[in-house]
């Protein structure tokens, strides 16, 4: 067979690591072309909720291919769309009355900036400025970029990024460092802050406690700079909360939520915003209109997942199942905390996290990255650390034995970096 011409994203090529060739999934479990199980201990990038092809979407998604597959967007509308936006509003804060589609994480960032900075054009301020949490990662698109932290992810990009502030991560013990350069930096009138609630995800999964981000909202209310929460990869319950907001009693100005906006199974992202933010837009103006969009913006088929998605978390003990799948994940993340070169042992939700101490530097580029990788796939595990970081955060269907050979693996993955 001729080597695939497929360029693999977050993929060094050079380094000429396997790729499995997944032929089929179902719940929390995927199957490869060569007769592997590899249960998937991160969701697939976070994504899968339910967990993989699931019945309902699934069905959802077949029934809407018989019916219509692609429509512009501009100024033509369809049911999935309405069926959703009124669904979104409905189990959504209800100050966020307005949804925008996009079609993935970094593309629903990038509309709540540009809501942003056209909320403030449009009133005819200069402020201009986003304010951006140290670590943070928003995604790969040039506006996402340009608000994540500078380093590996974007270095070579740097002539495109724009200009941020950053106000530090509240560590412990340092949180109050953190809300006094918000607070100073609020002074300097900037647009709005964005920040990843509660968790910082490709950042190295950094959890920080809920009464900081209240704090950093009220702030950002006195101030009056508009509050963007990123709650791609923390919302649709990761954090053992429908919104990781809910947590800290907050609704920001706008939400970007995408991931398992359709329990994970075909991309799909939105932006809500408060009324305040469309009706800066509204006007008789065609110039004032809010200038976004892509080919696929609110694609039928990807609404009717959505809309499956929704009705699984009306009808069904979704929540219940965080709490359990938290809780099973809580007593075994305890037995790998007393391994000896395992620190930072954290949980929130159904999301759990440590590092391994690497002597030779820490961060996403760590020694031990690939090393971690090749063990965990050769265990037939789909875990993918971020450098010397391990992370779990499993589809809400997993089973206690897959649970197992999950931490079992981290286990004997802390002791081979212990003698490295």
């Amino acid at each position: 067979m001729t080597p695939s011409p497929i360029w693999h994203p977050f993929t060094q090529h050079g380094l000429g690591e396997p790729i499995p060739r997944v032929s089929h999934a179902e719940g929390a479990v995927l199957y490869t072309d060569d007769g592997r199980r590899i249960v998937d201990g991160i969701s697939s990038w976070w994504v899968t909720t339910h967990g993989h092809c699931h019945p309902r979407i699934m069905a959802a998604i077949a029934e809407q291919t018989t019916k219509l597959d692609q429509i512009i967007f501009a100024g033509w509308t369809h049911e999935p769309a309405e069926t959703l936006a009124r669904g979104l509003t409905a189990i959504m804060p209800p100050e966020l009355t307005r949804v925008f589609f996009s079609d993935s994480g970094s593309t629903s960032v990038e509309v709540a900036l540009k809501m942003a900075l056209g909320f403030w054009a449009n009133h005819g301020s200069a402020r201009d400025r986003i304010l951006v949490m140290e670590h943070s990662y928003h995604g790969d698109t040039i506006g996402a970029m340009s608000v994540g932290a500078r380093g590996a992810f974007n270095a070579s990009y740097a002539p495109l990024l724009f200009d941020v502030s950053t106000i530090p991560f509240p560590v412990t013990g340092g949180e109050q460092a953190t809300l006094d350069a918000l607070e100073q930096a609020c002074r300097a009138a900037p647009a709005a802050l964005i920040v990843e609630p509660l968790i910082l995800g490709a950042g190295g999964m950094l959890v920080y406690p809920a009464w900081v981000l209240a704090e950093m909202r009220a702030i950002c209310a006195r101030h009056d700079v508009l509050f963007v929460a990123d709650e791609v990869m923390t919302g649709w319950g990761r954090t053992g909360t429908l919104l990781a907001c809910e947590q800290a009693g907050i609704v920001p100005d706008i939400l970007c939520l995408s991931k398992g906006l359709t329990g994970g199974a075909v991309p799909l992202a939105v932006t809500m915003a408060r009324e305040a933010i469309f009706e800066a837009h509204l006007s008789t103006d065609r110039a004032r209109m809010f200038f976004h969009s892509s080919s696929y913006t609110a694609n039928p088929i990807a609404c009717a997942a959505a809309n499956a998605n929704l009705a699984i978390w009306r009808e069904e003990p979704v929540l219940g199942r965080i709490a359990d799948v938290s809780a099973r994940q809580g007593d075994r993340l305890a037995s790998l905390a007393a391994l000896p070169n395992v620190r930072h042992a954290r949980q929130i939700g159904t999301i759990i996290a440590i590092d391994l101490v690497d002597p030779a530097g820490s961060g996403y580029l760590s020694h031990l990255g690939p090393r971690l990788l090749a063990h965990f796939l050769a265990h037939d595990l789909l875990v993918r650390p971020l450098g010397n970081t391990v992370y779990l955060m499993p589809p809400y269907c997993i089973t206690d034995a897959d649970l197992d050979r999950l931490y079992e693996s981290i286990a004997d993955a802390a002791d081979m970096a212990s003698r490295l």
